[in-house]
């Protein structure tokens, strides 16, 4: 049996891919967990290529031998990924079977449904990349913001042995992204994490500024995530290919070599100079358009913000938040966009006060207070898009409240923050919340006059 043919029979017995909730592999062996054990160790022994088969606590351990247990688990998950696949549009499409005006969950599974196109589908992948970094950015943003005021009215506090070590603890997301980056892209692109963090470190390392090569001196972290993106990409499509080319007893030791070695020297040689260009390029763009558009270029894309999240292609924008944040140590993008939540804040008010209808009184009520805190599916999915008029009041809020923001040139410390949290990692605060109540005032007075048809009770 081949390797797919092998973890094809294994994700047949412990299936379906729902049932599996991890899998790893370590030198030797495929290691899984499940959420219900509905077979038996002797189902798997069964199955030709498997050496043996182990059971440590809930974690199962299939034996498969030095070299291909790596290639068998390689398999396994991209079968795991694809039948996971098939397994959401399969419910999507039951879903949009039962749609109703104000169901929200079945919308949102319809959209996502519709939006299921291989560009919409790669930029959910590199969106994934940075998903599990949202934490970090939140709390080392929030610590950097917070800091930033007090040190503001406060001078002498920046001395403090406490502040200072704060200050470290703000700043560390930063310094290690190019190794948190590169682990998550090998994983998202099919390699191995901890290569992939290991070619981020390299391109970040501070002993390449001591090395010339043709004539110019390296420059460590330039071209920033982007570098680190294509990189990986690079090492991941490579490790897959020597998976292929190289005999199983040496795959364990000479792939991961001949990775690092290629991935590395193509990488500062080659691919980090084509990241810097593109990264100089994207903070160039973003701040030369909002600083000389300003309100124009912040009413465009706060006004914008809403249907390119029911388009799908929102996730493109996570790597160019990310990447100002690398740069700029803030994000400019950041609280212009977060203002198309004001704005459906804003229209879900004056819905509230227009309606007589007591179900979506109570979706308001439910939805309003993490519709403030920046959640805005609810309000999106559940009152403004059903309603129709609605949607295009909260993108009016969101266009004046980002006209406010792009004036200013607000900028924000912090990822995957919105509505009124977000503006503790702000570096002007009074500004921001100006935005904010323009976008509450726009989306609210917006909707009131565009009106909307009441739905029965």
């Amino acid at each position: 049996m081949t390797n797919k043919e092998i973890a094809q029979e294994i994700l047949n017995i412990v299936g379906p891919a729902s049932n599996v909730t991890h899998a790893a592999n370590c030198m030797t062996r495929l290691r899984i967990l499940v959420k219900t054990e509905n077979f038996t160790k002797e189902d798997l022994q069964k199955t030709p290529g498997i050496l043996g088969v182990n059971k440590q606590g809930e974690e199962w351990q299939i034996v498969l031998g030095p070299g291909k247990a790596g290639l068998v688990t390689t398999e396994f998950k991209e079968l795991l990924t694809q039948q996971a696949a098939c397994e959401e549009q399969e419910r999507s499409m039951s879903n949009e079977l039962k749609i109703q005006v104000g169901d929200g969950r079945a919308l949102h599974a319809a959209f996502r449904q519709k939006n299921a196109t291989p560009f919409k589908l790669f930029l959910k992948k590199i969106a994934n990349i940075f998903m599990p970094l949202i934490p970090a950015f939140i709390g080392c943003g929030l610590i950097t913001g917070i800091l930033n005021v007090a040190v503001k009215y406060e001078p002498a506090l920046s001395t403090e042995p406490l502040i200072q070590i704060l200050g470290i603890a703000g700043r560390t997301v930063f310094w290690g992204l190019n190794m948190f980056v590169g682990l998550n892209a090998a994983k998202e692109f099919g390699g191995t994490p901890i290569l992939g963090g290991v070619l981020g470190a390299v391109l970040a390392h501070p002993l390449l500024n001591k090395i010339t090569f043709w004539g110019d001196p390296l420059v460590p972290g330039r071209g920033g995530i982007i570098a680190v993106l294509l990189v990986v990409a690079f090492a991941a499509w490579l490790e897959k290919k020597l998976h292929k080319i190289v005999p199983e007893m040496l795959d364990l030791f000479l792939t991961p070599l001949l990775v690092v070695v290629i991935a590395a020297l193509a990488g500062v040689i080659v691919l980090q100079p084509i990241g810097g260009y593109i990264s100089e390029g994207i903070g160039t763009a973003a701040t030369v358009a909002i600083s000389k558009g300003g309100p124009v270029t912040g009413f465009i894309l706060g006004g914008t913000f809403l249907p390119l999240v029911m388009l799908g292609v929102h996730q493109g924008l996570t790597p160019i938040h990310a990447e100002l944040l690398s740069r700029y140590g803030v994000t400019i993008l950041l609280p212009i966009l977060a203002m198309a939540g004001a704005g459906q804040v804003g229209a879900a008010l004056a819905i509230y006060f227009k309606t007589k209808n007591r179900r979506v009184k109570k979706t308001i009520a439910s939805a309003l207070p993490v519709g403030i805190m920046g959640i805005g599916e609810p309000l999106i999915y559940g009152v403004t898009l059903p309603l129709g008029k609605p949607f295009l009041g909260a993108c009016i809020g969101g266009a004046l409240g980002g006209a406010v923001q792009a004036a200013g040139m607000v900028g924000a410390s912090a990822l995957g923050l919105s509505g009124l949290p977000l503006a503790a990692s702000t570096d002007n605060i009074p500004v921001y919340l100006m935005g904010l109540g323009a976008g509450y005032a726009g989306g609210f007075i917006a909707t009131w006059v565009l009106g909307f048809e009441d739905p029965e009770n």
